[in-house]
């Protein structure tokens, strides 16, 4: 009998539409419900101070979050699908310690490489596109493995090896910079949504949306995985050719959230086992828009509580997320003896 999932569904949606109004009400200012609505239908050159916040600072944001906590989600989906692996998340190809790389290049590395990388380091999109740029070197070298490798879990594998490189040359430049720099790196570490202006929403929302349409062109590849790899071949399946757009769909959406939002921990890994304890399916048709509600309802409620509101602090986001992001995944992994894949 196929379950009817309409009700979570649209419970999940009228959740996320009240956090999302909730989240641009929260910060140092109170804002009413009222002026929230009015904002989005007063004239820019007629906004009051409220309105501005809301219109250039606090949409923006709310909508990063959303942005980052479904598309680190369902990168998540897609990765533990891959590799039938609980614990594998977006980071397991590299991708992310690619983009973490690129951006020591640039702040670590102004000290050693000279004045051409501090007068970049200036410019308002230096850090986005180094970021990018260290993602894409990653995901070239992944494609280049997985198309020579059979194995999946060799990829996994050759994935935290690229991890593990990286790592090893940001310590080198960390080593050799000063304390300023490296104060700047960890704090762009800490991870943040509200850094973006509408330019750079618009621009991240469309790479996004490239990485949205991959992933729901490998939910067929995705489901007949789940019957493993031999199966799936006899089914008629092009295993390399699914695996490929899995990855693509993976790097588009994680390369892109660390290269503007910064590395958020633990969404992209939690996020797939709370979905699944609700919907209880590993049919991805269904799957794949719950993660997308639940990581944008949980990256929100994480954002709101990292605001601490009516205060002038701003906790870091990816705090947040780990302190909510862990425990839940050790309380699912104890709790569960049969993982459903």
């Amino acid at each position: 009998m196929k379950t009817n999932y309409t009700i979570p569904f649209i419970v999940l949606t009228v959740i996320l539409l009240v956090l999302f109004c909730v989240n641009i009400s929260l910060g140092s200012i109170s804002i009413s419900f009222k002026t929230i609505v009015s904002s989005f239908f007063t004239d820019t050159e007629l906004l009051s101070s409220k309105e501005y916040i809301i219109q250039n600072y606090r949409l923006p944001k709310a909508i990063t979050a959303i942005l980052v906590g479904s598309g680190l989600g369902i990168s998540g989906l897609l990765m533990q699908t891959l590799f039938r692996n609980p614990l594998a998340g977006p980071f397991v190809l590299g991708i992310t310690s690619g983009a973490s790389l690129g951006v020591a290049l640039v702040i670590l590395g102004s000290s050693i490489f000279g004045g051409f990388l501090a007068t970049f380091l200036l410019t308002k999109w230096s850090l986005v596109i180094a970021a990018s740029l260290g993602s894409f070197l990653v995901l070239l070298l992944v494609l280049i493995v997985s198309s020579k490798v059979r194995d999946t879990m060799a990829i996994l594998i050759i994935g935290l090896m690229f991890g593990s490189i990286t790592a090893a040359i940001v310590s080198v430049l960390s080593y050799f910079s000063s304390a300023e720099q490296l104060q700047q790196y960890i704090f762009w570490g800490f991870g943040s949504l509200g850094d973006l202006d509408w330019s750079e929403v618009q621009v991240f929302t469309v790479i996004y949306t490239i990485g949205i349409i991959f992933s729901v062109l490998s939910i067929k590849g995705l489901n007949t995985l789940l019957l493993g790899e031999n199966y799936a071949k006899s089914l008629g399946l092009n295993i390399k050719q699914s695996r490929l757009l899995i990855i693509i769909a993976t790097s588009l959406l994680a390369g892109t959230i660390t290269a503007f939002a910064g590395p958020i921990a633990f969404i992209g890994l939690a996020i797939p086992h709370v979905t699944r304890q609700v919907f209880n399916t590993s049919n991805h048709k269904t799957l794949l828009p719950a993660v997308f509600l639940f990581g944008a309802i949980i990256m929100l409620i994480c954002d709101s509580i990292a605001q601490l509101p009516n205060t002038d602090y701003l906790l870091p986001i990816n705090a947040i997320t780990s302190l909510i992001g862990a425990p839940v995944v050790v309380w699912l992994l104890v709790r569960q003896r049969k993982m459903v894949f």
